[in-house]
């Protein structure tokens, strides 16, 4: 299986989009993972700054995020509605396929479907796929409040990130192992961030107090990767997604940050490429 590591926009703001396209391409990352902003001058530069990249380099792959700012007793119609408006604006940019952050851990079981359903008319069709990112106040929050909707919807397709199941539950999810085995098929793409119980990012996972952590993680990842590999799927994309504050601990009084995101992306990159080497996934 050909791994892909793709880097984050998160945490990148600073930069203009030709500054952090090339901050990536230097880093040797195989694509990028953004949530557009809605800067009409960003947005235009990193429509032309990609496409001229993806002319000289066809396989730089582009994710795109649709991620829908929370709005105070937003009904579920007017969720829909912009869930749908955003669909369409990052299909103008045609990405590989969207990351979506779908539906409210709120909304009642057929609410949360209907948000499904209207991403599957989407994809249906751009032609885009929009693949679902297991996270805390989705409706994908929780593995097993997430059993339902697999069942109801078979062909869903998802993005693993394990460390929102873990601080759902304060566990490193014992008990739960077979969840994560049906999880496993829906999967298109990876997360790859450290958590633990009490949180969706440890401070820095080269640090040995998380080497069970880190074990752990790299563990469920490679049975992932293994199931991916048994379906026969030829690529698998991976983000290293450790985040800035408030996802990254700061210290009390000063906010200084208590890791280096930039480096500990690129020092998870290749942990990864180091432990998933050929024949350990095939």
């Amino acid at each position: 299986m050909n791994l892909q590591y793709v880097c984050p926009h998160w945490g990148q703001e600073a930069f203009s989009a030709a500054q952090f396209l090339d901050r990536v391409q230097a880093a040797g990352y195989d694509g990028v993972e953004i949530n557009l902003p809605e800067d009409p001058i960003f947005l235009n530069n990193f429509r032309r700054e990609l496409g001229a990249l993806r002319r000289t380099t066809p396989d730089f792959r582009f994710i795109a995020q649709c991620i829908i700012d929370p709005v105070p007793g937003e009904s579920v119609v007017d969720f829909l509605i912009r869930y749908g408006k955003k669909l369409d604006i990052l299909a103008e940019l045609n990405p590989d396929f969207i990351n979506a952050h779908t539906g409210k851990d709120y909304f009642s079981f057929s609410d949360n479907c209907r948000a499904i359903e209207s991403a599957a008319v989407f994809s249906d069709k751009s032609g885009i796929r929009v693949l679902h990112e297991t996270h805390r106040g989705r409706f994908s929050f929780h593995a097993p409040t997430l059993m339902g909707y697999l069942q109801r919807f078979p062909e869903i397709e998802l993005v693993a990130d394990y460390t929102h199941f873990c601080t759902v539950s304060e566990s490193l999810l014992q008990g739960q192992e077979e969840l994560l085995s049906l999880i496993a098929p829906h999967v298109g793409h990876l997360h790859a961030r450290i958590g633990f119980e009490q949180g969706p990012q440890v401070n820095d996972p080269r640090a040995p107090e998380w080497a069970t952590y880190l074990d752990r993680f790299t563990g469920w990842w490679r049975d992932l990767l293994t199931v991916k590999s048994a379906q026969g799927l030829g690529t698998m994309t991976i983000t290293p997604e450790f985040g800035p504050a408030p996802y990254m601990p700061a210290l009390p009084y000063t906010l200084q940050p208590t890791g280096d995101q930039w480096v500990i992306n690129q020092w998870m990159r290749e942990h990864l490429r180091t432990v998933f080497m050929p024949p350990s996934i095939s």
